[in-house]
């Protein structure tokens, strides 16, 4: 199980001058934070960490003020009456506050007032003088707050007040047009041009990169492998980090595939690219969006559902797109998404019975379609890649089919990004959850495979980001991912119910493949996810997690 982060941030505090005189005193002591002991939860862990801070920094409740001096003729001075704050965050948008004061009047009983400075109640606690108040509070959107403490000595009236500010852990989405960040073939954003060699790494610049900021916590790219020599899989990580065991890209030798891969950004701006296979490989990455802690877009999952299928009709003209075609699809309103306020949609899009080869561009619609590519074909192959793009003014994105040939396409959509979104992204340390060649218990033919979201991300979610991947396929068939519609308890048992699969796809196989895709699962409603072989052989299943959309 993964244990939740706890982040302690140091928040220094404004001494404020008591606003009443009394009689002078000799200074108490500050009060001590204990360790959290053995087994502590991220949220007790968090309040201690918020305490031990202010007690390192002298704040905290004195101790009971010691005998009165010998009266003097020399003029009092005021009492000390000072407020500190601490801060903790577990999650995305939420924050702990500990608040205590550094004092020399006698102990007594302390009210906090804390304004969370986004337009929500003012909110009261009362703590004696050797205890901490402590505070929780869920924000709307990421970014930096500023807190407004306000504290009491209800025997003297004395009153001190601090500002903090917190910077929440959650990332916001940014669309970013279509755009070629790498490619070892003609050396762009590469150190030199030419193949990534066997087991090496090449390094991608992110941050300060055209219009992308410093301070990018997280970036989506489309990474590409082609011209490969031998098969493996392609692991996208921050610079700085260790590389984890996790793949993002699976790739055969001489073939070209694609794969959507949202990847944590290094403090220095730059991401890794590993070639983890024996023969060199040629790499592509192309940038449409990247997440900071700053207020953006954030993220809601919708019920998988297909908008745009040219087999039927549905969406766009019935039958092929041409090659060298377009269509646009209108994606406001439709398939769960609002009329108005879609800055970028999260999709999955498939290319079936294509008449030769080539590649599939999505674009944001209204202008003219990206240089860039979303997926790649071969004459009869079914394929499928996760996509998010940038939706036009005009509601709609524009779908192009780069080969010379026709072939047919469809696109479910499964999430979007706006500005009152439910959710901000947070990355996780990339973890195997799941490898069912482990337990050698194989996913069979149109059965189905339930993961407790729970127990990965500890708390209630929007959506988890998953690279799904099947090998040892024992014939074709695809993938489907879904809330499961029972609870789920402690251990994720659910009732007994057998759900309904969906209708909708997130990647496609042939017998012996290995086949990997990005999935934004949607968790919000069930905190279990299904994920459907709807194939009739059976095929081993892998799920990686590589980050959380939390809920607000």
């Amino acid at each position: 199980m993964i244990s939740t982060a706890v982040v302690a941030a140091v928040v220094g505090f404004v001494p404020a001058v008591a606003q009443a005189a009394s009689p002078s005193a000799a200074p108490g002591g500050a009060a001590t934070a204990t360790a959290p002991a053995a087994g502590a939860t991220a949220e007790q862990a968090g309040q201690a960490a918020a305490e031990q801070d202010l007690a390192a920094k002298g704040v905290g409740a004195a101790q009971q003020k010691t005998a009165a001096a010998a009266p003097s003729s020399a003029p009092s001075a005021a009492p000390k009456f000072t407020v500190g704050v601490g801060s903790y965050s577990t999650d995305s948008l939420s924050v702990g506050v500990a608040t205590g004061v550094t004092t020399d009047l006698p102990n007594g009983s302390i009210s906090y007032q804390l304004d969370w400075g986004d337009g929500t109640p003012v909110e009261t606690d009362a703590a004696n003088a050797s205890a901490y108040g402590h505070f929780k509070h869920t924000f709307r959107k990421a970014g930096t707050h500023t807190i407004t403490v306000t504290a009491t000595d209800q025997t003297s009236k004395l009153t001190a007040t601090t500002t903090a500010e917190v910077v929440l852990n959650g990332s916001e989405f940014t669309p970013y047009a279509p755009t070629r960040l790498l490619d070892t073939r003609d050396g762009t954003g590469a150190p030199y041009v030419g193949a990534v060699g066997p087991n090496a790494a090449t390094r991608v610049k992110v941050a300060g990169r055209g219009g992308i900021p410093a301070g990018v916590t997280a970036v989506a790219l489309n990474i590409t492998a082609t011209n490969a020599v031998a098969d493996g899989h392609v692991i996208a990580f921050a610079s700085g980090t260790s590389q984890p065991t996790t793949s993002n890209v699976n790739f055969a030798a001489g073939r070209t595939v694609p794969t959507l891969a949202i990847v944590p950004v290094g403090a220095d701006g730059y991401v890794e690219l590993a070639n983890r296979s024996g023969g060199t490989v040629d790499l592509i990455a192309d940038v449409t969006g990247y997440f900071t802690k700053a207020a953006a877009n954030g993220y809601t999952s919708v019920k998988p559902a297909r908008i745009a299928d040219t087999r039927e009709g549905k969406g766009t003209a019935q039958g092929q797109v041409a090659g060298q075609g377009t269509f646009d699809l209108q994606v406001a309103d439709q398939g769960g998404l609002p009329v108005q306020g879609v800055a970028a949609v999260a999709l999955n899009v498939t290319v079936t019975n294509p008449q030769g080869s080539g590649h599939l561009t999505v674009s944001p619609g209204g202008g003219q379609p990206s240089a860039t590519s979303n997926l790649n074909f071969e004459p009869g192959q079914t394929v499928a890649n996760a996509v998010i793009v940038p939706v036009g003014a005009d509601g709609r994105i524009t779908v192009r089919n780069g080969s010379w040939s026709g072939a047919d396409v469809i696109v479910d959509v499964t999430g979007y990004y706006s500005a009152d979104g439910k959710s901000a992204y947070r990355p996780v340390d990339p973890w195997r959850v799941w490898d069912s060649r482990t337990l050698s218990l194989s996913l069979k033919g149109q059965d189905y495979y339930r993961q407790y979201a729970g127990g990965i991300v500890g708390r209630s979610a929007e959506a988890l980001v998953l690279n799904t991947t099947v090998t040892n396929t024992q014939g074709s068939g695809h993938l489907s991912v879904a809330p499961d519609p029972n609870a789920a308890d402690a251990y994720g048992n659910g009732k007994a119910v057998r759900p309904t699969p969906p209708d909708s796809s997130v990647l496609n196989w042939e017998k012996g493949a290995t086949v990997s895709n990005l999935v934004q699962a949607d968790v919000s409603g069930a905190d279990t996810v299904d994920v459907w072989n709807r194939g009739w052989e059976s095929t081993d299943l892998i799920i990686d997690v590589f980050g959380v959309y939390d809920k607000i």
